[in-house]
């Protein structure tokens, strides 16, 4: 007799409400396991969508999606972030953005993860200046190269890092929607600006 079809969607909300009840990990993968093997890509990816912010659940999933389209640059930035955040390693991560990047080289997420997994702190500012170089509007990438550039400045008593971070900061304050955001960068300006080597 062939079984019936499973409801992914909801086997998948059930697993995650028994883990959250739980907190059993090793329960939550073998459910997850069994789910993703005898699912789709496409059906995993549909379902997964609800639960994208929990690296517990969406890296499994996207671990078979993946293996089946080794191109496909979302699934690999989807991949790469639950990686990064149930803390895989920059390596592992780093070498999923780079194939995200490779497959597609506009995807943003895949170039703030290859941005956020460089170890030098040196090289994670240029890495982040070249993201801000590519997408211009983009307020996170310039906030992560503000600050990066703060860092090594601080580090390396680095001029041009310290007038990079400035400007940037300068930058995001005349962008800033709020108060209170203007406020924290006004502070943060403060700060660099009376910086001594």
């Amino acid at each position: 007799m062939i079984a019936p079809p499973v409801d992914l969607p909801a086997a998948l909300a059930d697993a995650v409400a028994a883990y959250e009840a739980s907190g059993n990990v090793g329960a939550l993968m073998e459910r997850l396991h069994r789910l993703r093997d005898s699912a789709t890509p496409d059906a995993l990816v549909a379902a997964a969508e609800a639960w994208l912010h929990m690296p517990e659940v969406a890296g499994p999933l996207y671990e078979r999606v993946v293996e089946h389209q080794p191109t496909n640059a979302r699934a690999l930035v989807i991949l790469a972030n639950a990686y990064w955040l149930s803390g895989r390693g920059p390596d592992v991560v780093g070498e999923l953005a780079s194939r995200a990047l490779a497959a597609d080289p506009d995807n943003r997420g895949a170039w703030h993860l290859w941005a956020l997994t460089e170890s030098s702190p040196r090289d994670r500012t240029v890495r982040w200046l070249q993201v801000t170089q590519r997408f211009p509007t983009d307020m996170l990438a310039k906030a992560a190269l503000a600050d990066n550039a703060a860092s090594l400045a601080a580090s390396e008593h680095d001029r041009e890092a310290l007038a990079m971070a400035i400007g940037t900061y300068e930058e995001l304050w005349a962008n800033s929607p709020t108060d209170q955001q203007r406020a924290a960068l006004e502070t943060a300006l403060a700060t660099l600006r009376n910086y001594t080597f």
